[in-house]
């Protein structure tokens, strides 16, 4: 068996709960292949990474999966690439709004996922839920963990990416989209079984 070390964020921009930690916390603990290691991590730009380092030393991955909040889409959207940039419009958990720093002064200008973005929105399709590439990550702590993963465990065997999930049905509002935690979870399962 393999180890799937997989994040959620806590809630973060006014919000009680984040679907990402609330799907990534009842996955099996096994999907195919790969034991399930879920972890919880804090929206915020310092110590986020931290934490997933500290899991991943103890864990020893073969995958790096981390799961973000996107109010607004209507699909579980896996991310092609992370971009060396932290911007905020909103403080994060921890108070910080950094604006145009780089995620890391010694690294590239973006960085590809290296998890199987493409066959993992086509299984999902398959299974007759909502998927599609997403091409930005945006600037907030997101687009910071992603990169940072990738960073940090280029050139290894370990590999990396990050999956957005719209909202919980009880956090849309005024007609937005959003997606039931059973289908964040089947769209998740789904996407890890075609890894």
């Amino acid at each position: 068996m393999k180890n799937l070390l997989i994040t959620g964020f806590n809630p973060f921009g006014g919000e009680e709960i984040n679907p990402a930690w609330e799907a990534v916390s009842i996955l099996p603990e096994i999907i195919g292949e790969y034991n399930i290691h879920p972890l919880l991590i804090p929206t915020e730009f310092e110590n986020a990474f931290p934490r997933i380092l500290d899991a991943a030393r103890i864990i020893r991955p073969d995958v790096i999966i981390s799961v973000g909040q996107a109010g607004g889409r209507k699909d579980v959207t896996p991310e092609m690439v992370a971009i060396n940039l932290k911007y905020a419009g909103i403080p994060d958990n921890a108070g910080e709004m950094p604006k145009d720093e780089p995620v890391a002064a010694d690294g590239p200008d973006a960085y590809f996922a290296t998890i199987p973005v493409r066959k993992m929105v086509d299984a999902i399709r398959h299974a007759g839920l909502p998927g599609s590439v997403s091409y930005s990550a945006g600037t907030f702590v997101c687009n910071t963990v992603m990169y940072s993963v990738l960073h940090h465990y280029k050139n290894t065997d370990v590999k990396a990416g990050f999956i957005h999930v719209p909202y919980l049905p009880e956090q849309a509002k005024n007609g937005q989209p959003y997606m039931t935690l059973q289908d964040i979870c089947r769209a998740l399962e789904t996407a890890i079984l075609a890894l």
